[in-house]
């Protein structure tokens, strides 16, 4: 069995390198000199950083890594993140059994037959946020005026959140991203989103409708905390992803314009396209965090009890040995077994939804806008570094 040097090699999260699609090298450099490394975290606290896909998967479906935060030696990634995970429990903080039992209550919401019952609908909102987005101009900021309210106006649609309530909603969410985002500043956030989502659970008791909120109230099976906190879950989740990952996706094309006349030629191949995008860009940059709940030896690294791990899907998704060519977009690729949603017991509940989204969004966009451009030079867009989810916080376009 081999031993990973013991001092941490780097901070995580590590600084980010030339190219802001790629993670940042030193965690790609770990992957090919030291896949399993101490590195070393915020407050100091050491934690194991994996890099490979063999050894991501690994960790992620073997059960001694726990998901609970709780747990003494759950690596945090920031301070603001260590606040989170002391409020009201989500499913993805649990182990199972409870991880399951609560999961089950919303697996039937996500099967993959009723989110493709939904793409007329989805269609529908695409159109309509480009006719806005288009009428009288030709140029805007396709992140607000398109990848935002998109997946938002959807995932509104699914919990039955009033949509006219989103900028309250998404202001608290970049509060609960932002990795530098103050210990008292997430608790407000925390505070506010959820009481603002227990008043509305109140709400449905008393005039129900055919929203996820309504049917887990109906279900009388969880108390009206712990439905807020799954409605917090998917209500940030179910918007901030969908949205990042669309703008990225549109700019990563228009900076790989062989890419993006290939699929302007074969728009058939969205829902491939779709997959590749997903193993290319990884928004969750800042990794998959777990702790052992006993000695594990994982890629021939003995890992032990009460240590804390991150798993770097972003570096997993590039590895060669899975991925030749790996650092490159390539939409012909078959990407089916990227980690971009996760692995194992804990892998993203809503993946349907999101590919769904992202098929109909890209196909829109591309086939709506067949000059579409940026509007300013590349160096120019912001990248938000800053936060969990990686992304762009504008994106400006014309057409």
């Amino acid at each position: 069995m081999a031993t990973a040097a013991q001092t941490p090699r780097f901070t995580h999260p590590a600084a980010r390198g030339g190219c802001p699609f790629d993670p940042p090298p030193a965690y790609q450099q770990a992957r090919h000199e030291e896949p399993i490394s101490r590195v070393s975290l915020w407050n100091g606290t050491p934690s194991w950083l994996v890099t490979r896909h063999e050894d991501v998967k690994a960790v992620l479906s073997d059960a001694r890594f726990s998901s609970d935060a709780t747990r003494p030696g759950f690596p945090f990634i920031s301070a603001g993140a260590r606040q989170l995970s002391a409020g009201q429990p989500t499913f993805i903080r649990m182990d199972d059994p409870e991880h399951a039992r609560l999961r089950r209550m919303l697996t039937g919401e996500f099967m993959i037959r009723k989110v493709e019952a939904l793409r007329p609908e989805i269609q529908r909102i695409a159109d309509d946020l480009l006719d806005r987005m288009t009428a009288g101009r030709t140029s805007a900021d396709l992140v607000n005026e398109f990848a935002l309210p998109l997946p938002s106006l959807v995932i509104c649609l699914l919990l039955g959140v009033p949509y006219q309530d989103h900028e309250f909603f998404q202001e608290c969410s970049r509060v609960l991203l932002r990795r530098d985002s103050s210990v008292a500043d997430v608790d407000a956030a925390q505070e506010r989103l959820a009481d603002y989502l227990v008043k509305l659970t109140e709400a449905k008791r008393a005039e129900p409708d055919d929203g996820i909120l309504s049917r887990l109230v109906a279900r009388g099976e969880l108390e009206t905390a712990e439905i807020g906190a799954m409605g917090r879950l998917l209500l940030v989740a179910g918007h901030e992803t969908t949205a990042n990952m669309t703008a990225l996706s549109v700019l990563a094309l228009l900076q790989n314009p062989d890419q993006l006349a290939h699929l302007r030629a074969h728009p058939e191949a969205v829902a491939g396209a779709v997959e590749e995008l997903l193993r290319y860009l990884t928004i969750v940059h800042s990794g998959l965090t777990r702790v052992a709940t006993e000695d594990v030896t994982v890629g021939g690294v003995r890992i032990g009890a009460g240590e804390g791990v991150i798993c770097m899907v972003s570096t997993a998704n590039r590895d060669e040995s899975e991925f030749p060519g790996g650092d490159v977009l390539d939409l012909t690729r078959d990407a089916r077994r990227h980690l971009a949603f996760g692995f194992g017991v804990h892998q993203c509940l809503g993946q349907p939804l999101a590919r769904l989204e992202l098929q109909i969004a890209l196909d829109t966009v591309l086939r709506r806008l067949p000059e579409l451009r940026l509007a300013v030079p590349f160096e120019e867009i912001r990248f938000r570094g800053e936060m969990i989810i990686y992304g762009v916080h504008e994106l400006p376009v014309a057409w």
